[in-house]
C-alpha cells in the first residue's frame, strides 16, 4: 500500500466507511471512471457500483469474469481471455489490450540466497513437476494426468502448496489409490514473497490447471525463471495462462487438449535438451517481452481508459474497441 499511496496525487482510505458513503463521496469528488478490482470475489463491495456513483464503471483485474451486472459498463481483456465471438455473453462491453491484460511488477524482488533441494525437501535428482496454485483448483481429471507423469517418469516428484492439512491428507490418498506413493507429493509451506519466488528455481516444470487457470501464479513462475505448461479453457479463469505465456513470448507452451498437455508434460520431463531450451527462452523472457514491460503496459492500459472517457464525453455509450499498439 506504501508504493501506491505514493505513486497517487491522492489516496484516500475509505476502508471503514459504508457503502452508501463511498457512493456520495465518489459523487462529490466527480470521478470520471470507478474501476472495481474485486467483483464477486472475498471482501468486495459491489453495492458502492451498483449505487451509479460514477459515469462509467470498469470491471478489472480482480474477477475473472463477467459481473453480468447492468452498472458495470466495461470489462478490461484482451483477446485470449475474450474472443470477440464470445462478447456477447458478457454484459459488459469489451476492452482489448494488445498484449495481456495482467500488469506485473519488475520490482519484485527474488532472495538471493542459496537454495538446495534438500531443504525443500525435494530429491536432489530426478524432474520436479510443480503447481503452487491454491489447492481447490486441482480438480480430478487434471490430478489424474499429473498421476500418470509421475508414474512415466522415473524419480519424478510433484511439489505442491502446503493450503491446508485437509488438502493435504486428501491429496496425499488420492495419489496412493492411484499406485503412487504418497510420499511423492512434496508439500511447500507458505511463505514470503521473495523466499517464495527463489524457491520455484528448485523445480523443472509449472504444471497448471484447468479449468481454473493459474494467473498472478504463472506470471510469478515465469518471472523466477520457471516454465509454465498450460491447457487453454473456454472461460476467462481457464485462459489467463495463456494470455500471459503469449505476452511472454512463449506460445508453445499453451495446449489446447488435456492429451496435448499430458504429451508435452511428457516430452519436456524425458528430454533435457528441450526443457533447457525453454528455462533458457523464459529467463530472457523477463528482460524482452511484453509481459514485463511496465511502461508499455501503463500506456496500454491509459490508453484504454482515455478512449472510454472521450467517447463519454462524446455523448455515446459504451462499446468494445481494441487498444492498438502505437509503441
Amino acid at each position: 500500500m506504501a508504493r501506491v499511496t505514493r505513486a497517487v496525487d491522492r489516496f484516500i482510505d475509505v476502508r471503514a466507511r459504508s457503502e452508501a458513503e463511498i457512493a456520495r463521496h465518489l459523487r462529490e469528488s466527480e470521478i470520471d471512471i470507478a474501476v472495481d478490482l474485486k467483483g464477486f470475489t472475498s471482501d468486495a463491495r459491489p453495492a458502492i457500483f451498483a449505487a451509479r456513483p460514477a459515469p462509467l464503471q470498469v470491471n478489472y483485474l480482480g474477477f475473472p469474469g463477467t459481473m453480468g451486472a447492468s452498472f458495470m459498463d466495461y470489462i478490461v481483456a484482451d483477446r485470449f481471455l475474450v474472443p470477440e465471438p464470445e462478447q456477447a455473453f458478457y454484459s459488459e462491453k469489451i476492452v482489448w489490450l494488445p498484449e495481456s491484460y495482467q500488469p506485473n511488477d519488475r520490482r519484485r524482488e527474488i532472495a538471493s540466497a542459496e537454495l538446495s533441494r534438500a531443504a525443500a525437501g525435494l530429491p536432489e535428482t530426478g524432474v520436479v513437476f510443480c503447481c503452487f496454485n491454491n489447492s481447490y483448483k486441482i480438480q480430478p481429471p487434471l490430478f489424474e494426468i499429473w498421476m500418470r507423469l509421475l508414474r512415466d517418469v522415473d524419480g519424478s516428484v510433484l511439489w505442491l502448496l502446503a493450503d491446508n492439512p485437509a488438502a493435504v491428507a486428501n491429496l496425499k490418498r488420492e495419489a496412493a489409490t492411484r499406485g503412487v506413493n504418497a510420499d511423492r507429493l512434496v508439500f511447500a509451506p507458505r511463505q514470503d514473497l521473495p523466499q517464495h519466488l527463489a524457491r520455484h528455481r528448485l523445480a523443472d516444470l509449472f504444471l497448471d490447471t484447468l479449468p481454473y487457470n493459474a494467473h498472478t501464479t504463472a506470471s510469478d513462475a515465469l518471472w523466477a525463471g520457471l516454465p509454465v505448461l498450460t491447457c487453454m479453457g473456454t472461460t476467462f479463469a481457464g485462459r489467463v495462462a495463456a494470455s500471459v505465456l503469449n505476452a511472454a513470448g512463449l506460445p508453445e507452451l499453451v495446449t489446447h487438449s488435456l492429451s496435448e498437455y499430458e504429451a508435452l508434460a511428457l516430452k519436456l520431463a524425458r528430454e533435457p535438451t528441450a526443457l533447457a531450451a525453454i528455462k533458457a527462452k523464459v529467463a530472457a523472457s523477463r528482460e524482452m517481452s511484453a509481459l514485463f514491460d511496465v511502461a508499455r503496459f501503463t500506456h496500454d492500459l491509459e490508453a484504454a481508459f482515455s478512449a472510454m472517457h472521450e467517447r463519454h464525453q462524446r455523448g455515446l455509450p459504451p462499446a468494445s474497441f481494441a487498444v492498438e499498439r502505437t509503441a
